[in-house]
């Protein structure tokens, strides 16, 4: 369950860093009825089977890789709970819902001034994560 929690942490934490990476810079290139368009497309697509079973299943899994592991799985799950997936409810989510009823471009500047750091703490916090898992998993 450990090395799944890594693995699971570790791709979640890869989704995350593409977002920064890639689709915020190129979001800012565009027109901002463009840049929401596309975003909430992402944001539709996000609520596949294939992206949530990773997501959620990665927090199914942390917490029974803490429950069996010792301090570096705790520190793992606490890790992506709080910062991976506890982040998202608390702060992505309700500016994605409002992103779906307000399409300014006032609310667009805000919106990805505030929602792109947020989200590399949640890829540097699921990369964490992963890293404690393996920790982990090497003491076991």
């Amino acid at each position: 369950m450990t090395i799944l929690a890594a693995l699971g942490c570790g791709v979640v934490a890869g989704v995350f860093f593409a977002f920064s990476a890639l689709v915020l810079p190129g979001l800012r290139r565009t027109t901002p009825a463009e840049g929401v368009a596309a975003m909430r497309a992402v944001n539709a697509a996000a609520l596949t089977p294939a992206f949530l079973g990773v997501f959620l299943g990665t927090a199914l899994l942390s917490g029974v890789a803490a429950v069996g592991g010792g301090p570096w799985a705790w520190a793992g799950a606490a890790l992506y709970l709080l910062g991976g997936l506890g982040l998202t409810i608390a702060f992505h989510v309700p500016r994605n819902d409002e992103l779906a009823r307000v399409a300014t471009p006032d609310y667009w500047a805000r919106y990805l001034r505030e929602w792109a750091p947020a989200n590399h703490v949640r890829a540097l916090a699921s990369l964490a994560a992963s890293a404690a898992f393996l920790l982990s998993a090497l003491r076991w």
